[in-house]
């Protein structure tokens, strides 16, 4: 072992004392001019050394050169400017007097790329010379093979598209193809306030410098998204991009507002990941065989995203069930725990941020309470219009189609809703869409409305259009309107008693009302039963929610009975919990006892006050009165022509 080592140390000692002797007589100049001569075949920059310049030998082996600018191609500004780069040599060659770069370090360098009309850029004349330089028969062969960078700075502007983004804080090494043909970079950098790891490879870096066609894989991951191209890519007369695409996030919402898109809507958009085969195509990107999550919805299908000058997204989706609670669960047409129209603006920003062409087909949507069976539908979204058709969706035992467009003026929707529904069940159709929870039955449903506000109370205010239901074989529930007249037919003056529950049965239904201003007139409403039928005439307030109706309900005689029994009535109050009562009027006259009353009372006040004793007797007006409100009581009540009024 002692016999080995003597001559290994020998060896060591003689090289240390020839790096020595080496450091003592090494030409520095030549040196400097070398690596100079070497950046630039290798970069096709011109070397422009503003601060000193350190030559080490030994121990270590460098040239660093301070204060830097690299310029070419005829540009005054450079390119880039460097505090400190450092060109490590290679040592066996050094011992032979020959300089060769190893790897070269760049500190705290400035990357400044400009892009022109054209399409090209203030590097393209640096990348011709380094696709030139590294083809196999060129005179200047590569002699390093990586470049590290070190805090580095990256500033890029494209003022056609108006684009300026800048990259900070960069960790990045680049192995350089000193003899494969494969190029690769990995690294970290600061965007928008996030740090990114990145990484890029490509398996010919001659070819993807020349534009020719070249293997290419890109990673990147980041808080928001991360993101994975694995095919190909070429640069002829455009860039064209071909290969497998996965974009994951735990939130689109944040990864949109990352990368400076406005996130459409106030909720949803939260957990998505994407799979496609991509064809990139200039600033175009077609997607095919596509599996895309999104909140929980999957879907299959085809995608097509460009960017010229306007963002513009095309789909063509199926899925097995689709849920759209999330996107519409802050849009409440009714304040919160109230049960006037909600008055909050609407925030339309988002029907002008992109271009949207989408048809969608699933076998089960739920849109907040609503199921819908096998559905397909479209969304075109252009120039701040929305478009939503529905070509066919099961709804409520039945077939809906329809449309509905949102058109932005400013911050004002027009909006416009045309719909059919066909042999549905009204008990959860009216429920679902209405709020309606006591009719039930099979019927038809036609809307034709259209609306213009700021705010769901302004659409309510400007209403106007059509609405007819046919209705069979049904019932209202909580009234019993058979009961009641039959009652009311033996004793006149029974009272109305507690007609609320039960349900009065129906054959046929029938509702035409026409909106105007907000205003809904009733123009026909008939319900006809096996024992008794319903008409009302009359308004009903969309913005206050209330009705001011009146009807006449009808007691059907039975073949060979007496007849027929009819009690006009009065609906007003607010929709959820309106008030229905008879007219006393025609009470006061069925009674035997108490018709003559009316006629034999002369007196004004005498006559009002007996009317309204009965209408206490029947459950139709006011509270009794004390003795000392009696006589403004009598004085208010209503006239013989005019129904009661509720409390």
């Amino acid at each position: 072992m002692k016999r080995l080592g003597m001559p290994i140390a020998a060896f060591l000692g003689a090289a240390v004392i020839s790096l020595i002797a080496t450091s003592w007589f090494l030409d520095r100049d030549a040196l400097r001019q070398a690596v100079e001569a070497q950046i630039r075949a290798v970069t096709g920059l011109d070397l422009v050394v503003n601060g000193r310049i350190d030559v080490s030998v030994f121990p270590e082996s460098y040239v660093a050169f301070h204060d830097v600018g690299l310029k070419g191609g005829g540009t005054a500004d450079p390119a880039l400017a460097v505090d400190v780069l450092t060109a490590n040599l290679r040592l066996l060659p050094l011992l032979l007097r020959r300089f060769e770069i190893a790897d070269v370090m760049l500190l705290r360098p400035h990357i400044r790329v400009v892009r022109d009309p054209d399409g090209e850029s203030n590097w393209t004349p640096f990348i011709n010379t380094i696709a030139r330089n590294m083809k196999p028969d060129a005179d200047n062969q590569l002699s390093f093979s990586e470049i590290r960078i070190q805090d580095g700075g990256l500033g890029y502007e494209d003022s056609v598209n108006h684009l300026s983004e800048t990259l900070e804080d960069i960790e990045l090494s680049l192995a350089w193809p000193s003899i494969s043909r494969s190029f690769a970079a990995t690294g970290q950098f600061d965007w928008r306030g996030e740090r990114v790891d990145g990484s890029i490879s490509a398996s010919d870096f001659i070819a993807a410098l020349s534009g020719d066609r070249s293997g290419l894989k890109v990673r990147l991951t980041s808080a928001p998204l991360k993101l994975a191209f694995d095919g190909t890519v070429a640069n002829r007369t455009s860039t064209m991009m071909e290969g497998t695409l996965t974009v994951d996030s735990e939130s689109l919402r944040d990864a949109l507002r990352w990368t400076g898109q406005p996130p459409p809507g106030g909720s949803g958009f939260g957990r998505f990941a994407l799979k496609a085969r991509a064809n990139v195509v200039g600033p175009s990107i077609a997607l095919t065989n596509v599996n895309v999550e999104l909140d929980g919805n999957v879907a299959e299908g085809v995608m097509t995203y460009a960017n010229n000058g306007r963002q513009s997204l095309q789909a063509t989706l199926a899925a097995d069930a689709l849920d759209f609670t999330p996107y519409v669960s802050t849009f409440r047409l009714l304040a919160s725990g109230a049960h006037d129209w909600n008055r909050q603006l609407f925030d339309l920003n988002s029907l002008s941020a992109t271009d949207l062409d989408m048809r969608l087909s699933a076998a089960r949507v739920t849109v907040g309470p609503t199921k819908l069976g096998r559905t397909a539908f479209g969304a075109n979204l252009r120039g701040g219009a929305l478009a939503l058709s529905v070509g066919e969706a099961q709804m409520c035992g039945g077939i809906a189609k329809g449309s509905l467009g949102v058109a932005r003026a400013d911050a004002v929707a027009d909006v416009k809703a045309q719909f059919q529904f066909t042999d549905i069940d009204l008990q959860p159709c009216a429920s679902e869409l209405f709020g309606i929870t006591k009719l039930s039955g099979r019927g038809n449903l036609n809307v034709s409305l259209a609306a213009s506000g700021a705010s769901p109370f302004g659409l309510a205010s400007s209403l106007d259009g059509t609405a007819t239901l046919t209705g069979h074989d049904g019932a209202i529930n909580g009234l019993n309107v058979e009961q009641l007249l039959k009652r009311l037919q033996r004793q006149p003056l029974s009272g109305g008693g507690n007609f609320r529950s039960g349900s009065t049965p129906y054959d046929n239904l029938t509702i035409s009302v026409k909106f105007s201003d907000g205003l809904a007139t009733a123009e026909a409403v008939r319900i006809e039963g096996p024992a008794a039928r319903l008409s009302l005439t009359g308004t009903a307030s969309v913005p206050s929610r209330e009705y001011d109706l009146k009807g006449v309900a009808s007691l059907i005689s039975a073949p060979n009975a007496e007849s027929g029994f009819d009690l006009p009535f009065v609906v007003q109050g607010p929709w959820d919990d309106p008030l229905i009562f008879p007219d006393p009027e025609s009470l006061i006259r069925r009674s035997p006892a108490s018709a003559p009353l009316l006629d034999a009372v002369k007196d004004r006040k005498t006559r009002d006050a007996v009317r309204s004793v009965i209408e206490r007797l029947t459950g139709g007006g006011s509270k009794p009165a004390t003795a000392d409100t009696a006589a403004p009581a009598a004085a208010s009540a209503p006239t013989a022509g005019e129904p009661a009024k509720p409390d």
